[in-house]
């Protein structure tokens, strides 16, 4: 196939290619997914800086960049696979927590690098030992050269929505203390705009008042947080998810809510048939 202009081929290893097309644009949709560009400013603020999105495919064969009828699961591995290429020697690694990061943790394993790695949870640090990654305590780490970690969903304009396994404070901790920031997802992740449920970590003190003051909300039936949380879900409207997040904090009782905020993304890789849709957000640009 002959790149088209303004399409550049290089190698990233023996079997992953990357094709990158640049865009410079400002709210540019493009379905299913979009390249773009948004400004954002201090929650619920105008805007003060522009994201510039840089999009690359990463197939994972040279013949074909998409297949009908691939699963989930197999997305969500194309996906996971594409990150673990990011990873290089020498790093520290925050592993995050889901169904889409168990397809990352062999694969970061088969590359056998010198890296150090923490995990958001139990599950994950348990499923990394065993395929013999090196796990560090997260309180003995300041800062990540890397954070990979899944998404429930991922709006045109950076904003995720995650939680879905009550792990989502944590997994905050660690994405905020990375250098970057990489997402992995299946196509169904990204969604035209942020909606109900978003997950809720909340103190067990006050519950009762807490959940007045954050409804529409109930109470999730699962375990405790790894930290002691009880697990909620918000059901209301989220159509300004800065100002969304802003009440969410600053409601006493709230330990930490599901929305992370376009800021915190370096990446977004979005698995697509046997390919990766890669998005970069460059702040600043």
């Amino acid at each position: 196939m002959t790149p088209a202009a303004g399409v550049e081929k290089r190698a990233v290893s023996p079997e992953i290619k990357i094709r990158i097309i640049q865009n410079d644009c400002r709210l540019l949709w493009s379905p299913p997914f979009p390249v773009c560009a948004w400004q954002n400013g201090a929650p619920g603020q105008a805007a003060t800086a522009t994201l510039t999105a840089h999009r690359t495919v990463v197939p994972r064969n040279d013949h074909r960049l998409e297949a009908p009828d691939v699963s989930t699961e197999q997305e969500k591995q194309v996906a996971a696979e594409a990150a673990a290429e990011l990873v290089e020697n020498g790093m520290t690694v925050g592993l995050g927590t889901g169904s889409t990061v168990a397809y990352l943790l062999p694969a970061l394993a088969r590359r056998s690098l010198d890296i150090v790695c923490a995990a958001t949870s139990p599950a994950t640090e348990h499923a990394a030992r065993e395929l013999g990654l090196r796990i560090e305590d997260v309180t003995s780490i300041d800062r990540f050269d890397i954070t990979i970690d899944g998404a429930d969903q991922i709006s045109p304009d950076g904003w995720l929505v995650k939680g879905g396994g009550g792990a989502h404070n944590r997994e905050k901790i660690v994405a905020g203390a990375a250098d970057r920031f990489v997402v992995i997802a299946d196509s169904s992740k990204p969604v035209p705009a942020l909606h109900a449920p978003v997950p809720l970590e909340l103190m067990s003190f006050g519950l009762r008042a807490t959940m007045r003051q954050v409804a529409p909300a109930a109470l999730r039936d699962v375990p405790l947080s790894p930290d002691g949380g009880v697990i909620a879900d918000y059901h209301g409207p989220v159509e300004d998810p800065a100002a969304l997040a802003v009440r969410l904090s600053s409601t006493p009782g709230v330990v930490a809510h599901g929305l992370f905020p376009p800021q915190m993304v370096a990446t977004v890789l979005v698995g697509r048939g046997k390919s990766a849709d890669r998005i970069d957000f460059t702040p600043g640009s």
